[in-house]
């Protein structure tokens, strides 16, 4: 059995008994584990709440042959980070003959890779912050150079901010390298833009109310983001109606040139003249009680139980054909 693919297709569904049996994928092995068992577990639940037949499944603990054995319809990743996020499991998936939620193979292993994700929307004219690979200590001195102080030292495939530094003098660039290839082999160095962080949700190809994110931390880390209860998320974002809509046509036009599909989030800084430079693409966001895209649905009418079916729809981009 194998899968046929229209990313165009949006697919809306009335009936739970339609989607079949629902396998949620949670938790894994990767850095976000912890908060992929959040996510999961928030899904699971709004998805029994609306009466579909769901379960978890984490691939740490039973192999992916439980989904064929099980009979499984269909399967809602709330996989982060490397092995869920990345294309691998998706890759999986298609070999199965499971449709699955979210983004295909290219587009999940282009946004998991944040240099090739800032090279392609460069060159659909989408800007970024201006970045480097840091290859080996003798990049240290060009990347200061080039970027200034401070910058950001992050590495190329991680997300929820792991491994990330805030580099402010230039001693510690060593060590900020040290950490970010800790996780990744692949590390960049990025400038720093002061000002406010912007985030856009995409749903079934439409740009969701964009949320302005400000936190009292040196930057929005994995604290800020998970365990703070000081960040502050302003939905509306506070942008004049023509700047939301072009915030929102550059999140659209983003995804979409890195292949994205279905759903998720693009990060961007604005800039001091306005300008807003892309950050990353996440084709798996968060969905706990301080993520992004349940605040930016809620604000389009959108209650959580309700988003979650929606994603769920996003599955029907592929469909069984023997």
């Amino acid at each position: 059995m194998r899968l046929t693919h229209d990313p165009s297709a949006v697919h809306l569904v009335s009936d739970a008994c339609e989607f079949g049996k629902v396998a949620v994928m949670l938790g894994g092995q990767s850095s976000e584990r912890e908060i992929s068992l959040l996510t999961g577990n928030a899904v699971l639940a709004a998805l029994v709440r609306k009466g579909v037949d769901a379960h978890a499944i984490d691939p740490h603990e039973v192999p992916l042959s439980a989904l064929v054995e099980q009979r499984f319809d269909r399967v809602w990743i709330a996989l982060h980070g490397p092995g869920g996020e990345d294309g691998t499991l998706q890759g999986a998936l298609e070999c199965l003959g499971l449709p699955y939620t979210g983004s295909s193979v290219l587009g999940s292993a282009v946004c998991m890779d944040k240099v090739r994700t800032k090279r392609l929307a460069a060159a659909v004219g989408i800007s970024t912050a201006d970045f480097m690979v840091l290859r080996n200590p003798s990049d240290f001195e060009q990347a200061l150079a080039r970027l200034g102080l401070p910058m950001f030292v992050k590495p190329a495939t991680q997300g929820s901010s792991v491994g990330i530094s805030k580099v402010e003098r230039a001693e510690d660039l060593p060590a900020a390298h040290a950490a970010a290839a800790a996780t990744d082999e692949v590390v960049l160095a990025e400038a720093f833009i002061p000002g406010f962080e912007y985030t856009v949700s995409v749903l079934h190809g439409k740009a969701l109310p964009s949320i302005r994110i400000a936190t009292p931390r040196t930057f929005y880390d994995y604290e800020a983001k998970y365990l703070r209860l000081d960040t502050v998320y302003d939905c509306p974002s506070g942008l004049s109606a023509e700047k939301e809509k072009h915030l929102g046509a550059l999140a659209i036009g983003a995804f979409t040139a890195v292949g994205g599909e279905g759903w998720g989030r693009v990060d961007f800084m604005m800039d001091a003249t306005g300008r807003p430079l892309l950050l990353e693409i996440n084709t798996v966001p968060g969905m706990t009680d301080h993520s992004l895209v349940p605040m930016a649905a809620k604000a389009s009418n959108i209650d959580f139980d309700t988003l979650v079916w929606r994603v769920l729809e996003t599955s029907f981009i592929r469909r069984r054909r023997d």
